[in-house]
């Protein structure tokens, strides 16, 4: 059966998903590349982006089940760019260049309407303007029975968990304190949203841990 996923989601140790002020030059905020040190050397990474080679171990492995089944991705409009406001034209079309690493429909939370964005290797980016139940009914209808996955940012996630949309969150924990950015479970009691520790496993540069609806 279909799941509401998030997987492989970075986080510091105390708790920030993303750090502050984030611009062209700091896609995740000031720091914010730090949280992914774990991630971006394996070679799931590498093949994602047309590379060969890359560490293999733990982390490659949790990274590589995270991209497994899924049929569609919901992201925040602050995952796709740092633009705010209205779309002035259609010239961003997000950070990763012409081949974007979703080979899936990718739905896209925001306040400004524009036209499906159609990139190579399979992934079109829709953008979605009447909320998270919108959202996640038409990537639900995407996915056609695989996982969809909620890939951020940490205000997504957030507004999901609180409407009790997701099942499961795996969550890489890096060895980083950043101090500030964007706290993931700020004022948010999981237990009483209905999650409890499924296991933890520890990679070479981050602890993962695992978390299911009960």
């Amino acid at each position: 059966m279909s799941k509401v996923k998030v997987a492989a989601f970075s986080i510091s140790i105390d708790g920030f998903g993303a750090g502050p002020r984030q611009d062209l030059d700091n896609p995740l905020g000031v720091r914010g590349s730090e949280l992914h040190d774990w991630f971006v050397n394996t070679e799931v990474f590498r093949k994602m982006h047309g590379q060969s080679g890359g560490e293999q171990g733990v982390d490659n492995d949790v990274a590589a089940q995270s991209f497994e089944d899924l049929g569609a991705w919901i992201l925040g409009r602050n995952m796709f760019g740092p633009i705010r406001g209205p779309w002035e034209d259609d010239s961003w079309k997000g950070w990763w260049g012409d081949t974007p690493p979703y080979h899936t429909p990718v739905f896209v939370l925001t306040h400004y309407a524009r036209q499906p964005l159609e990139m190579n290797g399979g992934t079109t980016f829709y953008f979605v303007t009447d909320g998270i139940d919108s959202a996640l009914k038409q990537a639900k209808k995407a996915a056609n029975g695989r996982n969809v996955r909620i890939g951020g940012g940490v205000s997504t996630i957030r507004q999901y968990l609180k409407a009790g949309e997701i099942d499961e969150i795996h969550l890489a924990m890096s060895p980083v304190l950043l101090g500030e950015g964007e706290n993931l479970f700020a004022g948010m009691n999981l237990s009483k949203l209905g999650f409890a520790p499924e296991r933890v496993v520890t990679g070479e540069k981050a602890t993962h841990l695992f978390l299911k609806k009960i």
